[in-house]
């Protein structure tokens, strides 16, 4: 009895003493890491974040349909939702119907341009015969200031006539630019996404009778996806827009991504609370923004998640390059 239980304790002990031993190693790696990210590498804490795109009506109406739900991974393009265009479309034949008006009616006043232009002519034609009968004593003063009375109205009914003609010209632009106006509206009743990414909320639903700016949907852009992290002076002040950078996510601690430094603030602020402990948030730190290649994301944007921790480093000497645990690997998948 006396022999189980001493070979139980040692049994114990052995255990002991091998995870005493691991915890030693990791702490161990620990400080190593520490003391290699000293010298050349920044590292900090953070969240992956990704921009996010709020899809807006741009006029007031009722939404229509949805053509899309929440989670779904979308392209640039992607039909969100649709407006009624019900009155849009009454007022699109409307306007259809006053631009055909338009034209018939710089038709009719072409029409008259050109009988205008025939009496014109023929009244000036006889103000000549007039003039010349005037000279041999055959016709009287009186005749021949009738028939230039006469020449006179026909050059301003001319006018006239060709003022009309401009007058319907106008129209047929007015028509055709309210038919552009209505035309646009009725376009942008089809909400589209101006980005790729993956539709986080859908805040609007079919039926609903929306503002203009009114929210419909917000879509997370797939390829804008950052991590900002906070320095202090000393890091800060060596790090360069554009340099070179790694992020490891806490729930892919086996991958590396690699990333750039995209924008480095120009004054210093107090880092949150959920990203420092208190002896750090004393300490004036400066803000950092980690960036993704968008090129990269496209390959795995159907893992890209927001919120997700992890860790962000950046190389402050370029010429020393990165340690070996830093190199870049990404899923084969």
């Amino acid at each position: 009895m006396s022999d189980s239980k001493a070979h139980v304790g040692l049994k114990g002990l052995l255990m002991l003493c091998v995870v005493l031993a691991i915890l030693a190693a990791v702490v161990w790696r620990i400080m190593v890491d520490d003391e290699e990210l000293s010298e050349h590498i920044a590292s900090g804490n953070g969240r992956i974040e990704a921009t996010e795109v709020d899809i807006s009506t741009r006029i007031p109406g009722r939404l229509e349909s949805f053509a899309v739900a929440e989670g779904d991974l979308i392209e640039v393009g992607r039909s969100i939702a649709k407006m009624d265009t019900d009155e849009l479309e009454a007022n699109l034949a409307a306007a259809e119907a006053n631009l055909n008006q338009a034209r018939e009616s710089k038709r009719l006043a072409e029409a008259v341009v050109t009988q205008r232009e025939s009496e014109l002519r023929l009244a000036r034609a006889e103000l000549g015969r007039f003039e010349s009968l005037m000279e041999k004593g055959h016709v009287s003063r009186e005749q021949f200031d009738q028939a230039q009375t006469k020449a006179e109205t026909a050059a301003a009914a001319l006018q006239a006539a060709r003022v009309q003609v401009a007058s319907a010209g106008a129209g047929i632009d007015a028509a055709q630019a309210s038919i552009r106006g209505i035309k646009t509206t009725i376009d942008d009743s089809h909400l589209e996404s101006p980005v790729g990414g993956r539709v986080l909320y859908r805040l609007a639903e079919p039926g609903e009778v929306l503002a203009a700016g009114g929210k419909v949907a917000t879509v997370l852009d797939v390829t804008d996806v950052y991590m900002t992290i906070f320095l202090p002076t000393s890091q800060a002040g060596k790090v360069r827009v554009g340099a070179d950078a790694r992020i490891i996510l806490d729930a892919l601690p086996d991958y590396v991504i690699p990333a750039e430094v995209s924008f480095v603030a120009a004054e210093a602020q107090f880092t949150p609370k959920s990203v420092e402990t208190q002896s750090e948030r004393e300490k004036l730190m400066f803000r950092v923004r980690i960036r993704i290649d968008a090129d990269l994301l496209k390959a795995y944007r159907d893992r890209v998640k927001a919120g997700v921790p992890g860790v962000a480093y950046v190389l402050l000497d370029e010429s020393q390059g990165w340690p070996a645990h830093l190199q870049v690997t990404l899923p084969n998948d």
